[in-house]
């Protein structure tokens, strides 16, 4: 008998869990790499990487950059 898929509900929490992971796994990194730092050079160090992380330079998903909010034709 095979195991049912998620639901997308369960799919999104999956994928929110995960991301809440890799930060939190970043932002233990950031602290062994700059011992010296205090906690909010740490957190300013997570925050520069969040906006500028390979593969996501223009945020996550597929497509072209936009300029936001969109002007009206």
């Amino acid at each position: 008998m095979s195991t049912p898929s998620p639901s997308p509900e369960e799919k999104l929490r999956i994928a929110i869990d995960l991301a809440d992971l890799a930060q939190r796994m970043m932002l233990q990194k950031l602290r062994r790499d700059h011992p010296q730092e205090s906690e909010q050079e740490v957190l300013s160090r997570l925050e520069r990487w969040m906006h500028t992380r390979p593969g996501a330079e223009h945020g996550d998903c597929i497509g072209r950059p936009i300029s936001w909010p969109r002007r009206a034709p």
